[in-house]
């Protein structure tokens, strides 16, 4: 009898170590058939692009080659010199693009020196040239300055300290082509409003701000003060090893390897960039773990979003691809599967994902049927050229799925920005909400049997119509989820119209307040989130551990000129929130990406790391992660693992009733990666303010409609629950301090 048993347990043994195997093999060969896939996309890049591609600005160098030398020395007056006017101004704008400054002012001078001997162009050609020729110089002084002699305060707005410019050269020409284009356009035009902006930066990085701005052009100092003083939140991205130089991407914290420390990983859309992970050593740095991990080979994408996929305890990263590159952009999306202790391998054609190949750059994560496994949303991008259905894969549970978004009815077919979960009804039945640019957004009421019904219109939350990012969260801890869609709208000129106290006629963004049975309300205006800001990345978390949550913009266009701050608003009590983007230090004028709030150095307060970059060739640069300073709050740590639902929680909501000043409070948190750009850690890290105890923490599992209570558990420590098991697991986490 014991003999039998051995050997049906050697021959199940053998049988295990085979599927192992094998497993092992087709996951191999699906990586391999990813990156070289990545190769031939990479490829075509390089001249076929609409912001990478070099093809037109070859074609405009080839343009001018032909051009006979005496003509190109000397043209005569008239159409001869209209049309060299207008190639050589072309040609200037396609060379700065590409990060060629200097051949881009010759270019732009000479066009400049045309002007009065060019014929009929159009009359607003000369202001455009001397703009075009102050940015061309101010870009010249970003490159110098805030690329090659970064440090933590280039580019915070307002510029000061270390970002004062030390090559003065490209600064000084462009504000004096600055300050002649205000001269000579009208007065509150797009083209002034945006001069008078770029001019008084161009004096801030002089150091010469506001004494050498003339007074009719100046921004007076006062309109960069915030509304809300808070202590300085330091860059410090060099010093511990994350200051990555990049153009636009991903980013997700995510303790990947298991050892308690939130470790980070990012991207960029260039499709010749590496995924790149930063192992946290526990010690005050990151160390680049992209080769050890697995992941060489892995390039691109434009956003991440991260979950346990497989139940087996290992955070795993979707990469997203293809987005603003239109007919261009039908790349792969990559299922990065986490095979333990931070090494990932590309299971996307294993999955049944590789043949969703449409741009996309969004993509969320739940547990929509209720049975205990993540299904996967992938919004995509519908435009005139291409028609891109989203995708919802359900989750077969064996690592595989299944494309039912047909069937569920969540096709969108319009140009999809944001895909966020949330359960806005209460039913524990997570809902869906779309942003849409240039349409009416979506809101998917889940029916609890598969498919879903658009309620948007019904809900009014079909707004705003130039909508990017979207959230759902619960800023006034009533306990009721609601939701966020920000408008991606108006221009920097529009910015610096805000700044002055102008008239600013901009789509504002929609906060609408939930009341837990479904229905909304705007209260963006009443919340004082009226000011135009073109948030892209962007995310949510408690700076200051008060219990509120506050947010974060990452802001831009993908147009040189538009250098504007990143914002930061600090959430009051539920009912307004002040912009605190100066006072914390977080005003960086470069265009800003995908958000993250996580605390790198477990001690309790959230830092913020975001991903920088722009869209064109010479717009990278450098990621920042501030440091939180403290508040003096309190704060405890959640760690929820699931069992009957999904291992890693995501839908999970949390409540912590805590006692404050003598009086009873509750804080709420809904597990998820936070915005729509940018993800944040499942692990949650949740304040508490002023509390002089936690009465008790109450979590509702939705999929087995379970409700946990937990009392005694002290404050500033994270702690771990398991669905169904009593107690809470004290989580011995190291503190340290970022930078030392």
């Amino acid at each position: 009898m014991n003999r039998s048993r051995f050997v049906v347990a050697a021959l199940l043994a053998l049988v295990i170590s085979c599927d192992d195997s094998a497993t092992k093999s087709d996951a191999a060969d699906s990586h391999k058939q990813m990156v070289a896939l990545l190769d031939q996309i990479q490829a075509r890049t390089l001249s076929e692009n609409i912001y990478l591609g070099d093809g037109r600005l070859k074609s405009l160098r080839a343009t001018l080659a032909r051009v006979p030398a005496a003509i190109a020395a000397n043209p005569p007056p008239g159409p001869a010199a209209g049309q060299l006017c207008t190639l050589l101004y072309e040609l200037g704008q396609a060379e700065l693009l590409f990060g060629n400054e200097r051949k881009a002012i010759g270019h732009l001078s000479k066009a400049y020196e045309l002007l009065p001997n060019a014929g009929k162009l159009p009359p607003e050609r000369r202001g455009q040239v001397m703009f075009d020729l102050g940015m061309a110089y101010l870009r010249l002084a970003e490159t110098e300055n805030c690329c090659q002699l970064n440090n933590p305060d280039s580019c915070i707005l307002p510029i000061q300290g270390g970002g004062v410019h030390t090559k003065l050269e490209g600064s000084s020409k462009a504000a004096e082509w600055f300050t002649q284009t205000l001269m000579a356009t009208t007065q509150g035009s797009e083209t002034y409003m945006k001069a008078l902006w770029l001019l008084n930066l161009a004096h801030m990085t002089l150091g010469s701000y506001p004494d050498r701005v003339p007074r009719s052009y100046r921004i007076p100092p006062s309109a960069y003060v915030s509304q809300e003083k808070i202590p300085r939140f330091p860059n410090i991205a060099r010093k511990v090893g994350v200051a990555t130089f990049s153009l636009l991407g991903g980013a997700v914290a995510e303790d990947f390897d298991g050892d308690g420390n939130l470790d980070l990983m990012v991207s960029t859309w260039d499709p010749a960039g590496q995924v790149q992970l930063f192992r946290n050593d526990g010690s005050g740095s990151f160390v680049n773990r992209t080769k050890e991990s697995g992941l060489i080979g892995i390039r691109g994408g434009i956003n991440m979003v991260q979950a346990d996929y497989d139940n087996d305890g290992d955070i795993d990263v979707l990469v997203l691809r293809g987005a603003w590159f239109f007919k261009g952009g039908l790349h792969p999306n990559s299922l990065l599967r986490n095979e333990g202790s931070g090494k990932f391998v590309d299971a996307t054609f294993k999955a049944g994902l590789a043949g969703a190949r449409l741009p996309t750059q969004t993509g969320a994560w739940a547990d929509y049927d209720n049975d205990g496994d993540l299904d996967l949303f992938i919004g995509n991008e519908t435009t005139v050229d291409v028609k891109a259905p989203c995708n919802l894969f359900r989750n077969n549970g064996d690592g595989t799925f299944v494309d039912v978004a047909v069937t569920a009815g969540v096709t969108n077919d319009r140009f999809t920005k944001a895909a966020v979960w949330g359960d806005f009804d209460s039913d524990r039945y997570p809902d869906l909400f779309l942003s849409n640019y240039k349409g009416d957004n979506r809101l998917y009421h889940n029916q609890r049997d598969g498919t879903f019904v658009d309620v948007a219109a019904e809900k009014a939350v079909t707004q705003p119509k130039d909508s990017f990012p979207a959230w759902f969260w619960d800023f006034d801890n009533d306990g009721n989820l609601d939701l966020f869609a920000f408008a991606y709208a108006g221009r920097v000129h529009d910015v610096c119209a805000s700044y002055l106290d102008g008239s600013v006629n901009v789509e504002p963004a929609r906060l609408y307040r939930g009341d837990g049975e479904g229905h909304f309300q705007d209260v963006a205006r009443m919340a004082n989130l009226t000011r135009p800001t073109l948030p892209m990345g962007s995310n949510f978390g408690d700076l200051d551990n008060d219990g509120f949550v506050d947010f974060y913009l990452g802001t831009g266009w993908p147009m040189l000129d538009e250098l504007m701050p990143s914002v930061m608003y600090r959430n009051q009590n539920g009912r307004r929130f002040a912009d605190v983007t100066t006072a914390g230090g977080f005003g960086n004028l470069q265009k800003g990406h995908a958000v993250v709030f996580a605390d790198f150095d477990n001690d309790g307060d959230q830092d913020v790391f975001e991903q920088m970059g722009g869209a064109y060739p010479v717009d990278g640069y450098f990621d920042c992660l501030y440091l939180n300073p403290g508040f003096g709050n309190h704060w405890i740590g959640v760690q929820l693992v699931g069992v009957t639902s999904n291992r890693c929680a995501i839908g999970a909501r949390i409540q912590v009733d805590i006692t404050e000043n003598g009086k009873m409070r509750s804080v709420f948190k809904h597990v998820n990666s936070g915005g729509s750009f940018g993800a944040n850690p499942l692990r949650q890290t949740i304040g508490l303010g002023k509390a002089e105890r936690i009465e008790r923490i109450e979590v509702l599992w939705p999929t087995s409609a379970t409700t946990q209570e937990f009392r005694g558990i002290e404050m500033d420590r994270y702690v771990r629950i398991v669905e169904g098991k009593d107690g809470a697991e004290t989580l011995d986490l190291k503190q340290f301090q970022l930078g030392k």
